[in-house]
């Protein structure tokens, strides 16, 4: 088993995603952390996704896109569950289990809301490799992806603060908890570095263990408009799908940009009617992370331990699609050099 307890270098992401398809051929179906995970007819993946599921535009959807890439190289049909907005930690931890049960390895939970789950669940299965998305679960054989997502928020205020006419930005988070408020946090720290006079007003669409702010565009949708309404010109959304009733909402504006989370939300087929209005989206490559830990199983070298993915080896970046930050790249590159540089310290916390 390989653990890595820092950051994945950038050349064994380049490396995981370039591979070209095949289909591998080796036996198990549950094997061990340090077996392969393939089998004669490819592997067997299982991932639970978080509230919204395939198709949410955002956080899941670029989860989706790492098994999708995935299934293409080493073929296998995978098994794919979504968690609803009224789970309980039984409902995370049976699903999960159920998984596991079936012999899919490896198992891969998207999102925080499984973290209980995981640290209940990967002890009872030491055989099978569980991977968790944006949190840190102990365990030889969970592989905990983190994301330095404040950093890609910081640039996506740089790129608001340049771009705002009215020096009033907002910042829509799905749920208040600590790991949106790193997104805000950073975002707001990009805002005043680049411009001390411009304002940041914030609304989060629920609350504590309510995670339906992650998947009500309504929601989205409603805040901004009141945003857009009191003077807000550029509007970055944290709230998965969510955040589509947001762009919707910014498109019907004339002079407004909506800035977009977790996926390049300008190429979405799905948002591609409002296209003209993302300013840029503040990515979180959960793809990368999902694919080298699949990779990793299918090549006997499970990874474990807290992986961190930042703007140092593109675990997180900002998106370019669309040219509408053409004019201003040279001073958001000159910012991710001092970021990668520790010049500049990202806060995570407001």
């Amino acid at each position: 088993m390989r653990r890595v307890t820092t950051t994945i270098a950038a050349a064994g992401i380049a490396a995981a995603l370039a591979i070209s398809a095949t289909a591998c051929g080796a036996s198990s179906t549950s094997s061990g952390s340090s077996t392969s995970g393939s089998s004669s007819s490819g592997m067997k993946v299982g991932i639970a996704y978080d509230v919204g599921g395939r198709g949410d535009h955002s956080f899941n959807d670029s989860a989706a896109r790492g098994l999708d890439q995935a299934t293409k190289q080493f073929g296998g049909t995978p098994k794919e569950l979504t968690a609803k907005t009224t789970d309980t930690e039984s409902d995370r931890e049976q699903r999960l289990s159920d998984l596991a049960s079936a012999g899919y390895n490896p198992v891969v939970a998207v999102g925080f809301a499984y973290a209980d789950a995981v640290k209940a669940v990967a002890p009872k299965f030491a055989k099978t490799n569980f991977g968790i998305v944006d949190s840190v679960v102990p365990g030889n054989n969970v592989d905990s992806m983190t994301f330095a997502s404040p950093e890609s928020s910081y640039l996506a205020g740089v790129a608001a603060a340049l771009k705002s006419k009215s020096g009033n930005i907002g910042f829509i988070g799905g749920v208040d908890n600590q790991l949106i408020k790193g997104f805000e946090a950073g975002f707001r720290q990009g805002v005043t570095d680049t411009k001390p006079s411009d304002k940041v007003t914030t609304q989060y669409l629920t609350t504590g263990s309510d995670l339906s702010g992650f998947s009500s565009p309504d929601k989205g949708k409603s805040a901004a408009g009141g945003m857009l309404s009191k003077g807000i010109d550029v509007i970055y959304s944290a709230a998965g799908s969510s955040g589509s009733g947001a762009i919707e909402a910014v498109h019907g504006q004339k002079g407004a940009w909506a800035i977009g989370v977790d996926s390049d939300q300008y190429q979405d087929p799905g948002l591609a009617q409002y296209k003209e209005s993302i300013l840029t989206s503040a990515i979180k490559n959960v793809d990368v992370a999902v694919l080298a830990l699949i990779k990793s199983v299918h090549d006997g070298k499970a990874l474990n331990g807290n992986n961190t993915y930042g703007l140092n080896n593109g675990g997180v970046s900002l998106a370019t699609s669309g040219g509408f930050i053409n004019d201003i790249q040279p001073q958001i590159d000159a910012v991710k050099t001092k970021i990668v540089g520790g010049q500049i310290k990202v806060k995570s916390t407001s």
